[in-house]
């Protein structure tokens, strides 16, 4: 359900591209707008990995130079791999007390995971294992990939809307032209939407990572008590992270009133666990 979700989302961001393109600027106003996104978001998908590890102040986790979080953290994502049928990630650790974790990479052979020192302070190992297994989801269905489709689309949309605002959608009366109306609706309407069509499948997404934390793991039950913790604790110690890198971790990683349901990169909590309550 969570893939058909994702698969309707994405093609409704690109039925708006296609008929958006063909408003403003006919088929080279697509055009324009589909190359420049590709473009924008091609850097991104090949170095996001080192880009949010970087912007995180990750410190990478190793048999020599971290013993104890080794022993710890990396028997279990070993056996977690192993199960899923997936390469072992690099692992990092983030110098934060808030607890959160998040998974990078374009591709399993490409892949990282991270866990904050709150997270492995406050969890026990079998909710660690869980967070862990929720972001080696992430790495086995390739959310990664799927957000970067949605922010290739997603960006060439915002182009024309801009492109609209500048020339005002073209009026000319061949098939190849757009209407001064379509550029109007794609000016203001239309990044809006693809902002929350992205938002949408990021947090289908969510769902599908605590699936298969509570397939691969055994328990949807430790999924459970870790989210909650998450939760909890999350507010009373928030983290300084960037909003372009929020829709990475395993919980939304900022402070103060809840955000809009529909502006938010994660579902509630309450229905993330009410979820796994039903596979459960």
């Amino acid at each position: 359900m969570n893939n058909l979700k994702t698969v309707l989302l994405l093609g409704l961001l690109s039925g708006m591209l296609l008929v958006g393109g063909q408003a403003i600027g006919g088929r080279g106003g697509l055009t324009m707008g589909l190359v420049l996104a590709v473009a924008m978001n091609f850097f991104s998908y090949f170095f996001s990995e080192k880009m949010a590890l970087m912007m995180s102040g990750a410190i990478r986790v190793s048999e020599e130079e971290n013993p104890h979080i080794w022993q710890r953290i990396a028997p279990m994502t070993a056996n977690l791999c192993r199960k899923m049928g997936i390469p072992m990630p690099r692992l990092w650790v983030l110098p934060e007390d808030s607890p959160n974790a998040f998974a990078t990479g374009r591709d399993p052979n490409h892949s990282s995971v991270a866990v904050s020192a709150g997270l492995l302070e406050l969890m026990d190992d079998r909710e660690v294992e869980a967070v862990i297994a929720h972001e080696l989801g992430h790495i086995l269905n390739r959310d990664i990939l799927v957000s970067s489709i949605a922010a290739t689309i997603g960006s060439a949309i915002t182009f024309l809307g801009r492109m609209a605002f500048f020339m005002g959608g073209r009026s000319n009366d061949d098939e190849e032209g757009g209407s001064p109306i379509g550029g109007l609706v794609m000016m203001i309407v239309a990044p809006i939407a693809a902002l929350l069509i992205q938002l949408a499948i990021s947090r289908t997404r969510e769902y599908g990572a605590d699936a298969a934390a509570a397939k691969y793991t055994g328990s949807a039950g430790n999924m459970i008590s870790a989210l909650r913790k998450l939760e909890t604790w999350s507010h009373r110690i928030p983290m300084d992270a960037s909003p372009a890198t929020a829709h990475m971790y395993i919980i939304a990683p900022f402070s103060g009133a809840s955000m809009m349901k529909l502006f938010s990169t994660h579902p509630a909590t309450e229905d993330r666990i009410a979820a796994l309550e039903r596979l459960q």
